[in-house]
């Protein structure tokens, strides 16, 4: 690294293709450029390349390979998942979720809703988390589906997914996990979680962006959002993307090679990121819970200033806010007021996420270059009154 490299803390954003998933596919890229349906030799090798990838994604999240659709990303396994779901049984049609899902849960919700479907969402407490008492409690005979984010994207608060599923699927429907931000930084395994469907997003665990995964659980029927051939056995229908499949395929074997090592290491560095900022910042606030949360996540308050402003003056850093900025307007994150911060703290975020390959002084120069840039906007950005 030299003086002036970036110090890149933005992988719930995205990831950077690792080295290794990029070499993985380039030979699909090139020569071996077949068709998975076709029967001649050339296509047989892309068959077989798109069956490791699936037998890889279900070993990283301990399911079966053919529990493993293929889709265009996260977006769409949620959409699969949850707009499926709904349209299973006609007596079951309500939908329960919380008021801290990403937007493409939220969406797909949003969208069920104005198509009749009854929509309850339960609220995160302070500290980020669902109460899992009240979501059972929300639960009854007409619910088709509870769908609920795993590790909330902007904070990194993990959700209790496990106690939720036992008794949703108890009272006989069905539960979806947003496991996008999760699935490589934290343990995910479907059957201790107990869920019937889960979303994998490629780009946050290292793999290209365009390419993701729904795990579906045996026994569990969707209807197609899509319609066409046979592919993904007529689940998501047109010709495989294979070098993306195996990239992430790659990328989960890689995942899961590593995963107790690099979340251990991602941990220990974003409490020295923590400790460091709290030091040279008082009044630093982190948002929520300070353990059940992604071992490489940290939304912090910085006190009196714009977050959106500090990372401008504070280019060292490649970090993100979690809000809407418009021109020379804000508008705080929808997460954090629905956690009950008000709007001028939570005007002041800064979602710093470490990464895979993220080193010790990377996490020095963050600390310090962010902490001058607060104390440069505290000098000269006038007091604004609490509203």
């Amino acid at each position: 690294m030299t003086a002036t490299t970036p110090v890149y803390l933005d992988h719930n954003a995205t990831t950077p293709v690792d080295p290794d998933v990029l070499e993985a596919m380039l030979p699909y890229l090139r020569g071996e450029f077949g068709n998975p349906s076709s029967a001649h030799a050339l296509g047989q090798r892309a068959h077989d390349a798109v069956a490791q990838a699936r037998d890889q994604v279900a070993t990283l999240i301990g399911a079966a390979p053919d529990e493993i659709v293929f889709t265009s990303g996260g977006t769409e396994a949620s959409n699969m998942a949850i707009r499926g779901a709904a349209k299973r049984d006609p007596a079951r049609r309500a939908i329960v979720t919380t008021n801290i899902e990403h937007p493409a849960t939220d969406a797909c919700c949003a969208l069920l809703a104005r198509d009749g479907h009854p929509v309850s969402r339960v609220n995160a407490k302070a500290d980020g988390r669902v109460d899992a008492a009240e979501m059972i409690a929300a639960v009854d005979g007409e619910t088709a589906l509870v769908t609920i984010i795993h590790a909330q994207n902007e904070i990194g608060t993990l959700q209790p997914v496990a106690t939720v599923a036992k008794a949703t699927r108890q009272a006989g429907a069905l539960v979806h996990a947003d496991a996008a931000q999760s699935v490589g930084k934290e343990p995910v395994d479907v059957n201790q979680l107990g869920v019937d469907l889960l979303s994998i997003a490629g780009h946050k665990l290292y793999a290209p962006k365009g390419i993701g995964a729904l795990y579906i659980r045996h026994g569990v029927t969707l209807p197609p959002l899509l319609v066409g051939a046979g592919q993904e056995n007529g689940r998501r229908p047109g010709t495989e993307n294979v070098p993306y499949i195996v990239a992430l395929g790659e990328a989960c074997r890689l995942a899961t090679a590593a995963l107790a090592q690099s979340s251990k290491r991602m941990n220990t560095l974003a409490a020295a990121l923590l400790a460091k900022l709290e030091q040279a910042v008082p009044d630093l606030v982190l948002v929520g819970h300070p353990t059940d949360r992604l071992p490489n996540t940290l939304n912090v308050l910085f006190p009196g200033v714009s977050g959106r402003r500090l990372l401008e003056a504070c280019p060292r850093v490649l970090a993100s806010n979690g809000s809407a900025c418009h021109a020379d307007s804000e508008e705080p994150s929808a997460i954090l007021l629905a956690l009950g911060i008000a709007r001028e703290a939570a005007l002041g975020t800064a979602r710093l996420s470490i990464g895979r390959h993220t080193t010790e002084q990377d996490i020095d120069i963050a600390a310090a270059s962010l902490a001058d840039a607060w104390r440069s906007l505290r000098i000269t950005t006038p007091q604004r009154a609490a509203s």
